[in-house]
């Protein structure tokens, strides 16, 4: 559904060169029962990842979201590393000053 919707949006704007993709996704949107927001939103990302506009492509930001919860998991498990050293050198600490 959205392969066609996006297709059926750059086929309008080939047609009609003057025609907006704003223009063309207030047209075409009702047409398919797609909100014009989202279609344009659609549109705007085939367009980054087909590189006709700069922006960050759908492949770099599932790469980015991936990388960042990797990172978050890595912090967390510094922090517990962090944790349990300290008390482990705590606990050494006491029992030879026993």
């Amino acid at each position: 559904m959205r392969e066609r919707a996006k297709r059926m949006v750059r086929q309008a704007r080939q047609e009609d060169p003057g025609l907006s993709v704003n223009a063309a996704c207030k047209r075409i949107g009702p047409q398919l029962g797609i909100l014009p927001d989202a279609l344009r939103g659609w549109c705007r990302q085939a367009d980054i990842d087909d590189g006709v506009t700069p922006g960050v492509t759908t492949v770099e930001s599932d790469e980015l979201k991936r990388l960042r919860q990797e990172n978050a998991e890595l912090r967390r498990a510094n922090e517990i590393l962090k944790t349990a050293s300290a008390f482990f050198a705590a606990a050494e600490l006491d029992r030879r000053i026993r």
